[in-house]
């Protein structure tokens, strides 16, 4: 089968593939099988196999390439658990802190991470079904509307290729805490080289990085939420000084300080505190931004059936461990009112090394600014491997020029991913102008595209529900199955439609008008609708009839790889295939 995304209809290709669906009686009949060979194509290629069926042409496939199944287990497994967590953990969240409490930045954390878990669920059901490279733009546009396709998927692109600046921003900021002397331009133009190394080369190279990076973040951040534990019970060095910290306990939370601190410009308390954590919604986004890289790589992951159901299930723990309890600690080990988190300048402003600071530990900051550079450098790894899968996934859609679609013969889309790193020159920006400055700009352009990214997932994952409905698919058939579906979908797609909207309330506030503050707020809200109404009115799409959904196209090459059994030897196998 193949698919045309702007008529939006599945049909026979000369790949061969049955796609495991009874088309006559409607019902699905397991997994597809190979019926016939293709002179060119090898038995075992299931690249080759994945591309034919997709493009409708055995001819096109082997003209392109196509990305390689590279991704281990135990690469799906970290990029879920650690992939992206970057500069948004360990140096945004300081500003939050200090503008609006430690107990609204928790509740923030806390109510975007149960939305994110929920879209997770979603994204998750539809990639185990059908993993393709790219994945949401394309399930945009076969489920919902192929306007809707172009529009994330570009839109997509423009969000991991400005996170990828902020990233590389973010850790040229850090270097600078041991030695600001040096031009920042020499710091990005390393970087820069490095991401790109680890990327054009082949995927599993780019997996063995995420491998390594992912695994110092986990065991960082597992580090310092034990080390906040025992600050907080009066296990500093300084605790018996005269002005040593001693048991803190939740000191932070009460008077003199604030636990949740009210928005400025507000005169009732309450309502003060209830903007103070609408704000750090906000942050929380740009957090969380990257989540769902699990769904993009799941094109290139092996016995993705598998892998990527256990690695969707990670991402609650991911929540739960490194937000939900991170925010906790920082609350209860730093004021809010240190002058530090605001006035500290790059990496003296993370509240991580304001904490160790504090507790009279020497050395450990400067091995935390070296993990938080370790994490901006990997985050801007992670973002130049999406962003690149996302505009292969638009040119897969021809909503994007086709010579994106070469791939080299270690399945990198060579292209895609030097067009991406290009965009990661914005980020000399930052030598003219303020670092931070830049990074602020940077910070609240992706938030909003990350939001729309998950908004149209939500979609898409309805879409797909009812186009499975509308063609006899049962959830018995699927190899994995949201939690709670639908109602969880539509509660996170109403939670981050009201933080589009309204993320740039303040600027209507009286008194607090700002142009560029209003540009920076909703620029990227135009820019979403504005590709999708380009697209609606040059190809004339329309919305997608579920009973006419393409749910199958790119299945059966899938359904007909028979992956080994892992089997564990021994005890240490059997712990290590239940971590990875």
């Amino acid at each position: 089968m193949s698919f045309d995304p702007e008529k939006n209809t599945a049909y026979a290709s000369e790949a061969g593939y049955s796609n495991g669906y009874d088309h006559q009686n409607g019902n699905g009949i397991g997994n597809g099988h190979r019926k016939s060979s293709i002179p060119g194509l090898k038995e075992n290629n299931v690249a080759v196999g994945e591309a034919a069926d997709l493009y409708g042409d055995i001819s096109d496939a082997e003209h392109y390439g196509y990305v390689a199944r590279g991704l281990k287990s135990r690469h799906i497994q970290f990029i879920a658990l650690g992939g992206t967590i970057g500069t948004g953990l360990f140096l945004g969240i300081g500003t939050a802190f200090a503008n609006y409490g430690p107990l609204s930045v928790l509740l923030g954390y806390t109510l975007t991470g149960i939305a994110i878990w929920a879209m997770m669920q979603c994204l998750g059901e539809m990639a185990a079904w059908l993993p393709l490279p790219g994945a949401i733009p394309q399930y945009c546009a076969r489920y919902v509307d192929p306007a809707m396709g172009f529009a994330v998927g570009w839109n997509n692109w423009i969000s991991a290729s400005l996170t990828l600046c902020a990233e590389i921003s973010a850790a040229a900021v850090v270097i600078g805490f041991w030695n600001d002397t040096i031009n920042q331009a020499v710091w990005i133009s390393i970087i820069l080289v490095v991401i790109l190394c680890l990327n054009i080369f082949a995927v599993s190279i780019y997996g063995e990085a995420e491998f390594i990076f992912a695994s110092v973040k986990i065991v960082t951040i597992v580090g310092l939420l034990l080390l906040a534990f025992i600050i907080d019970l009066g296990g500093s060095p300084n605790r018996g000084q005269p002005d040593g910290q001693g048991r803190l306990g939740f000191r932070y939370w009460k008077s003199p300080y604030e636990a949740m601190k009210a928005y400025h410009n507000t005169s009732n308390k309450n309502t003060g505190r209830f903007l103070g954590v609408f704000s750090t919604l906000v942050n929380a986004a740009f957090s969380y931004g990257g989540v769902e890289m699990v769904a993009v790589a799941a094109g290139e992951a092996e016995n993705p059936r598998k892998n990527i159901p256990k690695a969707v299930r990670r991402v609650f723990w991911r929540i739960l461990f490194f937000y939900v309890l991170g925010s906790l600690a920082i609350g209860v080990t730093v004021p809010a009112n240190d002058e530090r988190l605001t006035n500290g300048g790059g990496a003296r402003a993370s509240p991580w090394v304001i904490a160790v600071s504090r507790a009279g530990i020497p050395v450990l900051p400067h091995i935390i600014n070296a993990v938080i550079l370790t994490s901006a450098s990997s985050s801007g790894n992670a973002f130049l491997f999406t962003g690149s899968r996302y505009l292969f996934a638009l040119a897969q859609n021809r909503q994007a020029p086709r010579f994106l679609l070469q791939c080299t013969k270690a399945g990198v889309p060579i292209y895609c991913v030097l067009i991406t790193c290009s965009i990661g020159l914005l980020t000399y920006m930052t030598v003219a102008s303020s670092a931070s400055t830049v990074f602020g700009w940077f910070l609240t352009l992706t938030t909003i595209t990350s939001l729309f990214t998950w908004v149209s997932a939500l979609i898409a994952f309805l879409g797909f529900r009812k186009a499975c409905r509308a063609q006899g698919v049962q959830d018995s058939d699927k190899p994995f199955v949201a939690i709670w579906a639908p109602y969880t979908a539509w509660i996170a797609l109403v939670f981050f439609s009201i933080i589009i909207l309204f993320n740039g309330w303040e600027v209507f506030t009286r008194g607090s008008w700002d142009v560029e503050g209003f540009v920076t707020a909703y620029i990227m809200v135009a820019t979403y609708f504005a590709f999708y109404a380009f697209w609606r009115v040059f190809k004339r799409t329309k919305f997608v009839k579920p009973a006419e959904a393409d749910i199958w196209t790119g299945k059966a090459a899938l359904d007909a790889e028979i992956w080994p059994e892992q089997i564990p030897k021994n005890i240490m196998e059997k712990i290590w295939f239940w971590i990875a």
